[in-house]
């Protein structure tokens, strides 16, 4: 009996213990979606925050100098500017990436590019700023949101799949060859109908751009399981230049409420990236 008590006040002591500590564990604060509007005020020009990479967890310093439909950001010192590159893999590039904004106890989703251009004041190593896009920002050509910039975004804020699988065919279509051209796996495995291992078509791909895609009425497509989507894509491939692709994407449901998924293996065997 003796023994029997000792080991439930033991186990009392235990759970309280535990109890205890669970109420000084550090938590995260949320990450926010916040539009453009908001974010443009949170970070006026010549703020000071840290960009944290999604996929690597690496963070480095930056300052906002400018940008009015979005913002063109330096990184603060060149230390940071080592760190950003090596997230680029030691190149310079115009993909885009999900990143977090941590400003005091703020945390943002955004995206960004990474190729520096234009005008840089900061004593950095870095020859001129990079762009910072929030939801609704826009590019200085497009009076729109760029596509790329907002599946980062929505990846960021771990919104990516409930959007992608709500998204009409076209908006699949556009998407996958978003995916393709950032070269991000998660995007293009969320839409594919097939378990794809993407290294190889994505090292063959330097860019890509969907030239045209005639778009139907999504309501004349309701009932609709399975879809031929005329296309047009300009591929850019390593080693080989251009390369034009006129034909169809194939899309398939499984049910009339059901998410669109791209049809990859025919997709790839089409346009010659799975050879």
């Amino acid at each position: 009996m003796k023994k029997i008590f000792i080991c439930l006040l033991l186990t009392l002591f235990a759970s309280i213990n535990i109890v205890g500590a669970s109420k000084h564990v550090h938590k995260e604060p949320k990450i926010e979606m916040l539009p453009w509007s908001e974010a443009n005020l949170v970070i006026p020009k010549y703020t000071k925050f840290i960009v944290k990479d999604l996929e690597t967890g690496k963070e480095f310093n930056v300052q906002r100098r400018a940008g009015s439909q979005h913002a063109d950001v330096q990184p603060l010192t060149t230390a940071d500017t080592k760190i950003m590159k090596e997230i680029y893999n030691g190149k310079w590039s115009w993909k885009r990436r999900a990143i977090i904004v941590k400003y005091e106890k703020k945390r943002i989703a955004a995206s960004m590019h990474g190729m520096p251009h234009g005008g840089g004041a900061l004593k950095n190593n870095f020859p001129g700023h990079f762009c910072i896009h929030f939801y609704g920002s826009k590019t200085h050509r497009k009076n729109h949101m760029d596509l790329s910039h907002k599946l980062m975004v929505l990846k960021s804020a771990g919104k990516l799949a409930s959007y992608l699988q709500s998204s009409d065919p076209y908006e699949v279509t556009s998407a996958y060859i978003a995916g393709f051209k950032e070269q991000d796996p998660k995007i293009v495995s969320l839409l594919s109908l097939q378990q794809t291992e993407w290294k190889k078509p994505f090292s063959k791909v330097e860019n890509v751009s969907l030239t045209r895609m005639p778009v139907l009425p999504v309501e004349d497509l309701v009932e609709e399981l399975s879809l031929a989507i005329p296309i047009e894509v300009d591929w850019y491939i390593k080693n080989e230049g251009k390369r034009a692709f006129k034909g169809n994407i194939y899309l398939v449901r499984f049910t009339p409420l059901g998410s669109w998924k791209v049809d990859t293996i025919t997709f790839l065997e089409d346009n010659r990236l799975s050879e």
